[in-house]
This record gives structure tokens, sequence and C-alpha cells, in this order.
């Protein structure tokens, strides 16, 4: 054979060995069609009033069928699959700001922002210091459970995974920990609420009873449904609260992701010994720019409705692909501490958010 001829007998052959990248598409239609089956659940009466929203139904969805059907079709839909995961998550967390604007804070007034500081920066640092310290357990599953305890449930936790590298079980594992307290949370602060104020001992009007709400309750769903019990007026400081607080996910972030970094022991260093570096979440900057956006720039109200609408669509469509690669077994292995630790953050949302609740507006009048 001669030189000339050898080019392109060996192209061929080369081309052949080159394994074809999977499409995205066929993963993405499935976590799309789970994600709209999930859309169109959580709009029923019977899931709005538990609190069931479409992300804790999309990644019950996703898990069913992950531990099911998809394990014969992984070959062909994990990339799009994994793309969902990442890609639509982010930009699902950046379109998040459009349910948001700055004006928010002057509706529930400085006490209700110093509440959900001081709620928020507890929760988080507790669930570290008790997770890692007392529980000995992973730092990211510590971290997840962390974030959807102390922000907003499932929607922090996704956002918080990125930011620590946190594998889809242990996703799955802090968004169940989310499901079981938010829910039992949104049905007990009420009954409490209701006890409490009938017996004498607390005196709480419905606004600072809905701030309490805001500032304490794992899901925005769950914290409509806790607010709207006593009324009008506590459902509107209720989800105010909650917005505030969704607001400060973004500086959480920002912050957790310069803490990873830091060579200080315990924190970010990489197998060789070297700092980790610091990684800017840049969804978590694009959320705070589209919330100063929707803040400053009056978007027509079908915009509005249409954007939250892609939203929803994003983030179902993640906690989908989330679902569709946790595999049960993992979680299992998990064992009882993380809900220990859930539950211990649950009782301090109760007690500690009441006690703080009633010290700062007894402060600040």
């Amino acid at each position: 054979m001669s030189a000339s001829t050898a080019p392109a007998t060996s192209q061929p052959l080369l081309a052949a060995q080159t394994p074809r990248t999977p499409s995205l598409w066929p993963g993405l239609a499935l976590a799309g069609a789970l994600a709209a089956v999930a859309i169109w659940l959580s709009r029923y009466p019977w899931f709005q009033s538990h609190g069931l929203s479409a992300l804790t139904l999309a990644i019950v969805l996703g898990m069913v069928v992950g531990n099911t059907v998809y394990p014969r079709i992984a070959a062909q839909a994990h990339t799009g699959v994994g793309f969902a995961k990442s890609t639509l998550l982010r930009a699902g967390i950046v379109l998040y700001g459009l349910r948001l604007t700055f004006t928010d804070i002057a509706q529930v007034g400085w006490p209700g922002v110093l509440i959900d500081v001081l709620m928020l920066g507890s929760t988080f640092v507790g669930a570290y210091w008790v997770g890692t310290r007392l529980f000995k357990m992973d730092r990211q599953t510590v971290l997840l459970i962390g974030a959807g305890s102390s922000v907003c449930g499932a929607a922090a936790v996704l956002a918080t995974e990125p930011v620590v590298k946190a594998r889809a079980e242990q996703v799955a594992v802090a968004v169940a920990t989310v499901v079981v307290f938010g829910t039992l949370a949104m049905f007990l602060w009420p009954t409490l609420y209701a006890l409490a104020t009938q017996s004498g001992w607390l005196q709480m009007d419905a606004h600072q009873y809905g701030i309490f709400v805001g500032s304490t309750v794992h899901e925005v769903a769950q914290v409509v449904v806790a607010g709207a019990s006593e009324g009008e007026a506590a459902a509107n400081a209720a989800v105010i609260a909650k917005m505030v607080r969704v607001m400060m996910l973004a500086p959480l972030l920002i912050a957790l992701s310069w803490w990873l970094a830091a060579p200080s022991a315990g924190a970010g260093s990489t197998t060789s010994g070297e700092p980790s570096r610091v990684v800017i979440p840049w969804f978590a900057v694009g959320f705070i720019a589209v919330t100063a956006f929707n803040t400053i720039v009056p978007l027509p109200a079908h915009w509005i409705v249409v954007g939250r609408w892609v939203d929803d669509a994003l983030l179902a469509t993640a906690m989908a692909s989330l679902g569709l690669t946790t595999h049960l077994q993992l979680i299992r292995k998990a064992g009882a501490k993380p809900l220990l630790l859930a539950a211990m953050l649950f009782g301090w949302l109760l007690g500690g958010g009441l006690l703080v609740n009633v010290a700062v507006h007894w402060l600040m009048g």
C-alpha cells in the first residue's frame, strides 16, 4: 500500500470507531413529559390543599420511572436528562426572579426582613454544625438540607446542588426532608396558632402570623396553604415574607461558594492540597439581575405570566430529571441521620422561629 492511499483508507476506519454522541431530545422529551404531568396534577385542588407543588410531584414521578423503566433507555436518554439537570435548572433559577421585586421588602417592613435574616442564618449554620459535628454526615447532604430548610425548599436544594457538587441521591434525600417536614409544618402551624391565640397565651395578629409562616415554612406552596388558613391578610404577609426569604438565596449561594473555596480547615481544598477555585454561581447573579429588572421595568402582565409558566416548566423538568437518576437503594443507604437532622431543624423553625418572631416584633414595635 502506498503512502498516498493510507489516509483515504484509515479515515473511514477511524470514523467507524468514533462513538456517536446520544441526542439531547430523548432525555429532554422524557423529562419534559413527566414535568408536564406534574404541572397538570399540581393544579388539582387535592394536591394544592396538601401543598404538593409541581416540583415535588415531578421528582416523585421521575423517581418512579427512574427505578422502573428508565434503566432500559438510559443509554439513549442520559445526555438530555443531564442537560435538564444542569442547564435548564440554572435557567429556571434565573427566571425565578420574575416572581420578586425589591419593593416586596417594604411590604413586610424591617421587622419582617430582620426575622427572615435571623431565621435563614441560624437554620443554615445550625444545620451545618449539627450535621457535620454531631451526626458526622457528609457535607454536601448537610448543606442541601440546610438550604432547603432555611430558604425555599426544593428550589433551594436544586439551586445549591451545583455549588456543592452533590450527587443525585444526596439531592433526593434533601428534597425528601423538605417534603416531609414542610408538609407537616403546613398543617401544624395553623393548628398551633389557633390553639395558642384562643387560650390567650400568644398575642399575634394575622399579619404577624403571616410573617411567622413565611419565615419558617419550607416550600412556597406550603406557605400559601398555611397562611391562607388565617385569612387574606395572613396569606399576603406570609407570601411576601417568603419571597423576601427567597431573595436571600442568591447572596447565600455566592457566600457559600466563597466559603467552600477557602483554604481553611473543613472548607474547600482539592485532593492535591491546593485551595479550591472560587466559582461564582452565575445563575445566582442572573437571579438578582432579573429581580432588579422586574423591579425597575414595568413588564406587561402577560409577559410575567408567560415567564413564570416557562420557569415552572424548566424547574419541573430539572426536578423530573433528578428523579430519573435517583436510585432508591442509594437513598436507603443514607440512613436515618438526614431525617433526624431535618427533624431538629423543624423543631427550631417552630420553637425558635416563634421566639424570634415575638422578640423582633416586641423590640421593633
